[in-house]
């Protein structure tokens, strides 16, 4: 590491907030300095517990967080908020809406905000949220929030970086718990209905309860808690059970799954063959000239080259295209691991445009995985490495074999 660098890493490790404002910002933009600053705290790692907050627009995330933070400051804690909010499509940055709204204890000595921008990332995170993590871990504080963007039934990026995920329901779900009941409710550690004041609130706490005791013994312990943020009413309680819950699960479950080999439990070679034998039964995927690259359990790497029966009437590369290829690299890396898997559902953003001849190349890495449901990132680029297309896509496990065709 230069001499620099060590002089920032010894001020980063001291918790000097300025130095720690630049660190965060060369991770997030990629700079040379970010594998340096990675190397240099990945023997700092562990100490935080990460606590992620998720939930639909509207369900008071923010003004809950705020809540907390006077709670874990009275309780001593240093705490680094950091806030995923969705990019401006006018300058790409972040709208800035969720600080506006922690902006009482911005400026407390013991509290670090730094808001980010999703840039057009799926999964209710942005790319750089567990690297970001990872400087706030290092620079020593105790808590570390992540809130995501509003998110909806597949945006559960945050399962694999929090160590205690909390779910925020607004009140008067009724039906629409059996709507989302698959997706999101499914990571929660804690289910927290907010806005405790409005009708319906005590409503939904029992339909939540009533959920958890029809899926499992293990669900039915969830705790469900109700609380009226702009009152400060049930904070102290949720304090509570994010500590117990820390103590009882630990801390660091984002570096856990870094230090399991991805192929732990599985030959990769027998892997591999199960997903060339996969491919090669695609026939959609042969017709739009598809081809396997390289793969493993919870992953998948192919390519293709825009054709002209693959443009659209502007002379690009047809959207559907795009999705194609990347639907194709999801459901191949999520039936690597020999069971049937049905995807329920699917979201896309485009960052650029494709032309005849051009070779993209679609990742699928798997981001969760639990009994019932998995979600992959997948990632489409042309040959130099240029961004084309993000995917995200959730799973439902079943307990079918696959026939191993071919």
């Amino acid at each position: 590491m230069p001499e620099g660098d060590h002089s920032l890493l010894s001020r980063l490790l001291a918790g000097d907030r300025r130095t720690l404002a630049r660190a965060i910002s060369a991770v997030e933009n990629g700079t040379p300095a970010a594998a340096s600053i990675a190397a240099g705290i990945s023997s700092h790692l562990g100490r935080a517990h990460v606590v992620g907050i998720t939930g639909a627009p509207g369900a008071g995330k923010s003004t809950l967080i705020n809540a907390l933070l006077g709670e874990l400051i009275a309780r001593g804690r240093t705490i680094a908020v950091v806030a995923v909010d969705p990019t401006s499509p006018i300058t790409g940055g972040a709208v800035l809406g969720d600080r506006v709204r922690m902006g009482k204890f911005g400026a407390h000595e013991r509290v670090f905000i730094r808001s980010l921008a999703s840039r057009g990332h799926l999964g209710g995170v942005s790319k750089t949220t567990g690297e970001i993590i990872d400087v706030l871990d290092a620079a020593g504080f105790d808590v570390v929030i992540v809130e995501t963007v509003g998110a909806g039934q597949s945006e559960v990026e945050i399962v694999g970086i929090a160590d205690t995920r909390i779910v925020v329901c607004p009140p008067g779900l009724g039906d629409d718990v059996q709507a989302i009941k698959a997706g999101i409710l499914e990571i929660a550690d804690l289910l927290v209905v907010n806005k405790a004041d409005l009708p319906g609130a005590e409503r939904t706490v029992r339909e939540l309860k009533e959920m958890l005791r029809l899926r499992s013994a293990a669900a039915a312990n969830v705790p469900v808690l109700s609380t009226c943020a702009t009152r400060g009413e049930g904070i102290a309680a949720l304090v509570d059970a994010v500590a117990a819950h820390g103590a009882a699960a630990g801390h660091g479950r984002r570096l856990a799954k870094r230090r399991t080999p991805a192929s732990k439990g599985t030959h990769a070679d027998e892997v591999r063959q199960r997903l060339e034998r996969l491919s090669a039964a695609d026939a959609f995927a042969r017709s739009l000239g598809v081809h396997f690259l390289d793969g493993g359990p919870g992953r998948a790497t192919i390519e293709m080259t825009v054709r002209d029966e693959h443009l659209n009437f502007n002379g690009s590369c047809h959207g559907g295209v795009i999705f194609a290829l990347a639907d194709c690299a999801f459901g191949l890396a999520s039936n690597s691991h020999g069971q049937i898997a049905a995807g329920i559902d699917a979201h896309i953003t485009y960052q650029a445009a494709a032309a005849r001849g051009d070779r993209l190349t679609a990742t699928a890495t798997e981001v969760s995985r639990s009994r019932k449901l998995a979600v992959y990132r997948i990632d489409v680029t042309k040959a130099d490495g240029k961004p084309i297309s993000s995917f995200t896509g959730t799973v439902y496990v079943t307990t079918r074999p696959h026939a191993h065709p071919g």
